[in-house]
């Protein structure tokens, strides 16, 4: 099985006992049980050891790493502690709105104070505010004056899934 391969890599890779261990997606194709598994491992060898956990999915990243490096295009362009990293964005917000009727995103650049606008499923829109200030005011305001139903505005945590984005796709 999959998850029988990644416990013999890993034994591989601790045989020598080296002081810097690379993982390159160490858990991907591992089943729930397995996946718990292999984190357990690879943290208890990285209380001792530098391990080097490349993965494309930041859950894992979350769940395994104490440190974030995120490379774009062979530079460096973020280093670390995880507990930090979201400190960089404390300023800024994302809201999730959903509106009755489908809008033209042009129309929601309307609304001052958001740098970034994803359409998502139905009618539902991700906004990414620069600041804390509140915009949910102007934001129920923009749709009295479009006359539009506002079903619905809720605030979304920042993940690093995000922050990745944020950062990679500039």
């Amino acid at each position: 099985s999959k998850g029988y391969k990644q416990r013999v890599g890993l034994a591989q890779a601790f045989i020598h006992n080296p002081e810097v261990l690379i993982l390159d997606e160490p858990t991907s194709g591992l089943d729930p049980n397995q996946l718990i598994e292999i984190r357990n491992v690879i943290k208890e060898v990285g209380a001792d050891k530098t391990v080097l956990f490349s993965s494309h999915i930041m859950q894992e990243v979350e769940a395994v790493c104490d440190r974030i490096l995120i490379i774009k295009e062979g530079k460096l362009i973020a280093d670390s502690p995880k507990n930090e990293i979201r400190k960089l964005w404390q300023d800024k917000e994302i809201l999730i709105v959903e509106f009755k009727e489908e809008i033209d995103l042009e129309l929601l650049n309307k609304i001052e104070g958001i740098d970034n606008i994803v359409k998502l499923d139905g009618n539902k829109y991700k906004l990414n505010i620069g600041s804390k200030e509140d915009v949910r005011p102007l934001i129920y305001d923009f749709a009295k004056e479009e006359n539009l139903t506002l079903i619905g505005l809720q605030s979304e945590e920042i993940s690093l899934e995000h922050i990745f984005q944020s950062l990679t796709l500039e």
